[in-house]
């Protein structure tokens, strides 16, 4: 029976990270499926990261609108255990608070400020994609006295993560298309159940003229948005793997690599289906970096990594370099961004550029406006 249910759940959750849900109604929905599947002591915390930082941008818990200060402080301050940032590193990628403590996590801030809030037991799982990207993280809790998380817990949460994980990263893009930030923005095409076009958001015709045999000119579709859109389609009753599907990478020509994906959208009248094209741009924590502190390339390389939690000899085997070549680069980059450790820098990039992104989108949740991923804006 318990079998079962977690089949139930599971395919639940597929089908919902193939419906085009706005992410605060993708969060509320796979509540009750991870609910039915592993029994917790309050709503699960749901967290997007950015793929390129793995730092957090948003935070979603019904009961919590607002994630206590001190939480961070935890996070990027504090020298704690079972960070987010290591469960999404971590090969497994879930763990459990006990597990990483050897089964007394009781000295620890987080388990410390986690009983204040009636959780014993946390359970970590990273939202990762087939292809290896980190857009979330989800935090599942229980009170004294309950069962351990267990194998099968844990098995669940592999399994629907990569589900969970094209939800989330479908549901920032999307909402980034129906309210851009920047001239760069993704578009969005939304087309009926014959894949007419239905509406559209402004600055779309620019990536719709530039994909290859685009002539949106005379209002013909460009081939690979009409398969992508029919690919969507197709996907709306649940295949096994949503998104991986309804997705193509292709040569624009202006020179630009331009990602086009669709979903099937949820709505009680005919079928639609949307489709969203954009840039396949460089993260945009390189331009930051770039832009805010006058980091070089190679010292943004480095940069990167280290908010990743890389170690100083997994920084040097993936540039190719010596750590001690990593060590001077280190002390340029210390000096350009005012800090004198891995750890400030880390805090110092998240407090000043991705908590006011947590933080506005908090606020965005409360408005159901649409929430958005990467760190602040540079203006």
């Amino acid at each position: 029976m318990v079998t079962d249910a977690r089949d139930l759940a599971r395919d639940k959750i597929v089908r919902l990270s193939g419906q085009g849900l706005d992410l605060v109604s993708f969060w509320r929905a796979c509540r009750e499926p991870l609910a039915t599947a592993v029994p917790h002591y309050w709503a699960p915390c749901f967290f997007t990261l950015d793929p390129a930082s793995l730092l957090i941008t948003s935070h979603f818990d019904e009961g919590i609108p607002e994630l206590p200060p001190e939480v961070l402080e935890h996070e990027y301050l504090d020298d704690d255990v079972h960070k987010l940032v290591d469960v999404a590193r971590s090969s497994p990628g879930v763990s459990t608070l006990h597990e990483v403590t050897g089964g007394d996590p009781t000295g620890t801030p987080r388990w410390q400020a986690n009983i204040q809030l009636g959780g014993d037991q946390e359970m970590i799982a990273a939202l990762r994609t087939r292809s290896g990207d980190v857009w979330g993280a989800l935090g599942l809790y229980r009170d004294s006295g309950r069962p351990m998380f267990a194998e099968p817990d844990k098995a669940f949460l592999v399994d629907v993560a990569p589900h969970l994980a094209e939800g989330a990263r479908r549901a920032l893009v999307m909402g980034e298309a129906v309210d851009p930030e920047g001239s760069d923005a993704p578009g969005l095409v939304v087309l009926d159940g014959r894949l007419r076009v239905e509406s559209l958001t402004p600055g779309v015709e620019r990536w719709l003229e530039d994909l290859p045999d685009g002539e949106w000119g005379s209002g013909d579709l460009p081939s690979v948005v009409k398969s992508v859109a029919a690919s969507a389609a197709r996907s709306e009753d649940g295949p096994d793997d949503p998104g991986q599907v309804a997705m193509a990478r292709v040569l624009g020509r202006s020179g630009t690599w331009i990602v086009v994906h669709g979903a099937a959208l949820v709505s009680p009248g005919p079928r639609r289906v949307a489709v969203i094209v954009e840039p396949a741009h460089p993260a945009r924590i390189s331009s930051l970096l770039m832009s805010v502190y006058g980091l070089t390339d190679r010292e943004k390389d480095v940069t990167r990594l280290v908010l990743q939690g890389n170690a100083t000899s997994e920084i040097a085997q993936s540039l190719f370099i010596s750590p001690h070549t990593v060590q001077q680069h280190f002390k340029s980059i210390f000096d350009k961004t005012g800090v004198r450790s891995r750890r400030d820098l880390v805090a110092k990039v998240f407090f000043a550029h991705y908590e006011p992104r947590l933080r506005d989108n908090e606020q965005r949740a409360l408005a159901s406006r649409p929430l958005r991923g990467g760190p602040g804006s540079l203006m």
